[in-house]
């Protein structure tokens, strides 16, 4: 069987939403493939797709033969089809700068480093920020096979040996993925990396050369270098930053054959600036991260995932020097610029001054939001205005958290389904709406129920095709025709609620019935948890406001729920009638239009009327030109970004003191 689409993953499948494909073909029986341009690879292959260079609009085939071929083709396609694929649950890194909490914008193009004087050098401004700081320099000795040519006799061992490698560092990446410690952008760069180590592409490679009768050293090295030219060559900057991830992978599985370990990090000094030729991602992962005051390397780009890394941990970062980071080895001093890619060696008097000073109003800047953290924004008449986060799994609580956040406005339950292979069990959903409960009681913490469609097809429930899923069998629709799994995410709910301050909301709402269809559902469900003494609790309903036809009876709909939730990104595309996703209508899509603020108001007075909460759950709330409107409306309750967080509580604050 086969099937072809138009890919909508954002940026296409470059190394993280390739991962997540491959992982999702991985789960069914069937051989699966995908085809561009005639040219057919292993769906199950990270390697292999990469290679491919499938990018965002291209058309694709999946072809699926097996026992299980058509839910197969349902799920891949349907990951192709999504522009949030690979970006939902293990986002790109953020730039602090970047207070709408949106994906830090990389450099455009790799920039060939250029000498700017005797001791000034400018690569490719990767992570923004200046840094002044002791070098530290990380010149870790090339790895070189023995060159010798095995005996018959030996080639078998050899390629024991080479395996038992490559176990070692598949699981020593498994540990560092078990940790706590690792941060949901990093977790999902060292993932990208196992897979890498896990493929058939390097390690079949790798075995073919040494049943060739090379030793099992020389055979990594050339096989990473001949998968890594391939990157390299492909007409794709994502695809060509994948080459340092396979050389790295490469490196760990050679030094466990000569049983090395790699020169350490840990003992980088405080706001040392990390010097390097090359750096792998697996290796900066797993640093002291706090310690670094900036990162210089020789290899890299904009979109690699050392600029990623650095990027989320808001370390500035210049990379690309190529050879004259040499420059750098015997460096006591160095000043850098991730603005514009400038390194300076050892700087004058007048030069350290100048960037001290810009560190320090960098850190002011940041420190004139931080103390925004646990501030609890107040109006002058004293009405409380709860600044939550935006969140789609329990990785992103630790952000949310530190950001400050009141609680959740929006979890996006949906993820929950989409990352595995079946449908999430009662108990599996439980566990996690407890978690998070637990994790901001007695802040409130507020639960989407499913919100798929047509546009986010999970494993286990079969969509019709629709010429427009965004208007069709999706949120509260299929939930409501598919009683069977909505009440075991209902039951699940309820029995979170014991644990802190549970709200459920509604999506795609657009008739009163649906609110009563769903109580009728709660109730069978309390009286099951009941009658089977199995603890729970009540939980208030609410429903997202996104449809027209939401708007229009919200104050017949406020007599039913206990609150609003604005979700002003779907909301303004059925407002606008312009697909938020097509570039061509773009400027269409704008909160600000006055329809679109019309509707809002319209809401929020509804709401009031009644006396029910009213917030917002769009990244509309954590704009810093609109909060004082839309608080003026009557909006009690914003949820964003955790990134807006604290810039938005500014907001807020700025209002009460003006009256």
């Amino acid at each position: 069987m086969e099937r072809s689409t138009i890919v909508r993953v954002h940026e296409g499948l470059h190394a993280r939403p390739a991962t997540r494909f491959v992982k999702l073909a991985k789960g069914f029986e069937s051989d699966v493939e995908l085809v561009k341009d005639g040219k057919a690879v292993s769906a199950k292959s990270s390697v292999k797709l990469m290679l491919l260079a499938v990018k965002e609009n291209q058309e694709v085939t999946v072809r699926a033969n097996g026992a299980d071929a058509i839910e197969a083709l349902e799920a891949l396609i349907g990951y192709l089809e999504n522009p949030r694929a690979g970006l939902d649950d293990e986002a790109e890194a953020q730039s602090p700068a970047n207070d709408a909490g949106q994906e830090a914008a990389p450099a455009p193009g790799f920039v060939p480093a250029a000498p700017d004087g005797a001791n000034r050098l400018r690569g490719v401004a990767a992570s923004e920020g200046f840094a002044i700081g002791p070098a530290f320099a990380h010149f870790p000795p090339d790895i070189a096979g023995r060159g010798r040519v095995l005996r018959a006799e030996e080639i078998e061992g050899e390629i024991d040996r080479f395996r038992t490698a490559v176990g070692a560092v598949q699981a020593r990446m498994d540990l560092a993925l078990a940790q706590d410690s690792l941060s949901a952008g990093d977790r999902g760069i060292v993932a990208a990396l196992r897979d890498i180590a896990a493929d058939d592409s390097l390690t079949g490679e790798a075995e073919g050369l040494i049943k060739g009768g090379n030793d099992a050293v020389s055979a990594v090295i050339t096989a990473a270098s001949t998968i890594a030219a391939e990157f390299s060559a492909v007409d794709d900057h994502y695809l060509n930053a994948r080459a340092d991830d396979v050389h790295a992978v490469g490196r760990q599985i050679c030094l466990v054959l000569l049983g090395q370990d790699d020169i350490s990090l840990e003992n980088i000094p405080e706001g040392a600036i990390l010097i390097a030729d090359d750096i792998g991602a697996w290796d900066l992962a797993r640093a002291p991260l706090k310690r670094i005051g900036g990162v210089v390397c020789g290899h890299g780009g904009a979109t690699s995932h050392i600029a990623i890394i650095a990027r989320s941990h808001g370390i500035p970062a210049v990379l690309g020097l190529g050879g004259q980071v040499n420059a750098l080895r015997t460096a006591r001093e160095v000043a850098l610029d991730g603005n514009t890619g400038h390194v300076i060696i050892d700087p004058d008097a007048a030069t350290r001054a100048d960037f001290a000073g810009r560190v320090e109003a960098a850190a002011k800047e940041r420190a004139g939001l931080t103390i925004f953290k646990t501030v609890t924004p107040k109006l002058a008449d004293g009405r409380i205005i709860e600044i939550a986060a935006n969140i789609g799994s329990l990785e992103e609580i630790e952000a949310a958290q530190e950001a400050g956040a009141m609680g959740i406005g929006l979890f996006r339950t949906e993820l929950l389904f989409m990352r595995h292979m079946h449908l999430p069990s009662e108990d599996m959903q439980a566990e996690t709406y407890a978690a998070l409960a637990k994790a901001f009681a007695p802040y409130p913490v507020i639960v989407r129920t499913l919100d798929i469609g047509g546009d986010k097809p999970i494993a286990g429930i079969e969509f019709p095709d629709e010429e427009n899923p965004f208007l069709g069998w999706r949120g509260i629709r299929m939930c409501l025709d598919r009683s069977d799994i909505f009440k075991r995410q209902l039951r699940a709910l309820l029995r979170a609620a014991v644990h802190g301050n549970i709200k459920v909301m509604l999506p795609m709402v657009s008739d009163l019935s649906e609110v009563r269809q769903t109580r009728v559902l709660v109730d069978e469900c309390t009286a099951e948890l009941k009658a089977e003494g199995v603890p729970h609790a009540s939980f208030d309903l609410g429903v997202m406001i996104e449809t027209p036809a939401a708007v229009l009876i919200a104050p017949a709909l406020a007599k039913e729920v206990a609150f609003f939730s604005i979700g002003t990104n779907d909301l303004t595309q059925y407002i606008m009638a312009a697909d938020r996703l097509n570039p061509t209508v773009a400027k269409l899509n704008d909160v600000t239009n006055p329809a679109v603020m019309s509707a809002i108001e319209m809401t929020a007075k509804a709401g009031v009327a009644a006396g029910i909460m009213v917030g917002m759950c769009g990244e509309a709330a954590g704009r810093p030109d609109l909060i004082a409107t839309f608080v003026k409306m009557g909006l009690t309750e914003l949820s964003m970004s955790p990134a807006s967080i604290q810039r938005a509580k500014k907001a807020i604050m700025a209002m009460a003191a003006e009256g």
